[in-house]
C-alpha cells in the first residue's frame, strides 16, 4: 500500500546502515553519531542504543538467529552485541594505533581493505585471512547456510570463499568498475 508504519528518530546524525533482523520484528541503525540503535517494529519504538564505537558507524548485520548484533566503525573496531540487553559481548578487532605493532599488523594497517578478516564472533579469535582482490574490498557477506563467503571489490571483481576450508572457490569477473556490494 505504500503506508508508512513509523519513524524512526534519535540519531544526532545521518544514518548510514541498517539490517533486519531474522524474524523482521527489530530494525538496527547504524549512524554518523556513533552509536546503532535498535528499533522496535510494531510499536515503533526504539529498544536500545549501543554505545561504544568512537567514530562512525559503517557496517551492521544481525546473526543468523538474531540475538547478537555486529557492528563495524571508522574507529577500526568491530563489535559483537547481545540483542537482548543492548551490552557488548566482544571487541574483535581493535587495529594498532602505534609503532609497537607487530610486522603483520603494520602491512595490515598500510593495507587495511584488500583483504578480509574472519573472526569467532563468540570467542573473539582471528580464524583467517582471505586475501586475492588488488585493490580495497568495499563489501562482504556470507550466505545463508554459513558455508560461503563473498567479497565485492573496487578491483571489478567478486571472490567466493569455502567458509570451512578459507579457499576461495570462484573469481567473478566482467564488471569494468568496482563492485560495491554483494549479496
Amino acid at each position: 500500500t505504500g503506508k508508512c508504519y513509523h519513524t524512526f528518530r534519535g540519531h544526532s546524525a545521518e544514518i548510514v546502515c541498517l539490517s533486519f533482523n531474522p524474524q523482521s520484528t527489530l530494525v538496527a541503525t547504524g549512524s554518523m553519531d556513533t552509536t546503532a540503535k535498535l528499533w522496535d517494529l510494531e510499536k515503533g519504538e526504539e529498544v536500545a542504543t549501543l554505545n561504544g564505537h568512537s567514530a562512525e558507524i559503517i557496517a551492521l548485520s544481525f546473526n543468523t538467529t538474531g540475538d547478537r548484533i555486529i557492528t563495524g566503525s571508522f574507529d577500526h573496531t568491530v563489535i559483537v552485541w547481545d540483542v537482548g540487553t543492548g551490552r557488548e559481548q566482544n571487541l574483535l578487532i581493535k587495529m594498532p594505533t602505534n609503532n609497537n605493532a607487530t610486522v603483520n599488523s603494520k602491512a595490515a594497517m598500510q593495507c587495511p581493505c584488500l583483504c578480509v578478516q574472519l573472526w569467532n564472533a563468540v570467542t573473539g579469535t582471528h580464524i583467517a585471512t582471505l586475501a586475492g582482490h588488488s585493490k580495497e574490498v568495499l563489501d562482504v557477506c556470507f550466505d545463508y547456510t554459513g558455508q560461503r563467503i563473498a567479497t565485492a571489490s573496487a578491483d571489478g571483481s567478486a571472490r567466493v570463499y569455502n567458509a570451512g576450508t578459507k579457499q576461495c572457490i570462484a573469481k567473478l569477473e566482467g564488471h569494468e568498475d568496482e563492485i560495491s556490494k554483494v549479496s
